[in-house]
């Protein structure tokens, strides 16, 4: 709630947010997978993990529809300007999530004291940015376009709504 909530501030929308966060049940579901697939316990540091998740794969989301957005609002179509930025985003997402989960395989394989807690850190954190970032960079586009053209259904709906209600108090007051 908090990432939506800084989210929607920085667009100063409620709707482009919705695109970012659409990124994190991915996240998450690839922490909990690999944590299965490892035999490895939901515990307090896999859910310390799954917090570090949520601000990266909403990271490589801002990094999508940022640009998206300023394409659209220089009049692109939302389609084109999706595509668009998932082209010219996919090396620095790609670059950064890359060197996160590169950073973060000593902590998935540690031995020794204390491995249960880097272990159970280190598999959530690397499985989310896997899946996060595999399909992430596919899924992010297509719901930038969802929310921008459901968006744009509301604004025009909105403004036909107001202009009647204009045409009834017109017609009411005699103009």
């Amino acid at each position: 709630m908090f990432t939506f909530l800084c989210l929607a501030a920085l667009y100063e929308s409620w709707s482009v947010p919705f695109a970012v966060v659409m990124g994190v049940p991915l996240g998450i579901f690839g922490a909990f997978l690999s944590q299965y697939v490892r035999g490895l316990e939901n515990s307090i540091y896999m859910q310390i993990g799954l917090v570090m998740l949520i601000g990266l794969a909403a990271k490589n989301a801002i990094l999508i529809v940022e640009f998206a957005k300023v394409r659209v609002d220089k009049g692109m179509d939302p389609v084109q300007a999706a595509i668009e930025a998932a082209k010219i985003r996919l090396r620095p997402i790609i670059m950064t999530s890359l060197a996160f989960i590169i950073g973060c395989i000593p902590l998935a394989v540690a031995t020794g004291a204390g491995a249960g807690a880097k272990n159970s850190m280190g598999t959530a954190v690397v499985g989310g940015m896997l899946v996060a970032t595999t399909f992430g960079i596919f899924v992010i586009p297509v719901c930038f376009v969802v929310v921008e053209k459901v968006t744009t259904k509301i604004d025009s709906w909105r403004k036909a709504r107001k202009m009647k209600s204009t045409q009834v108090v017109d017609t009411v007051a005699g103009r």
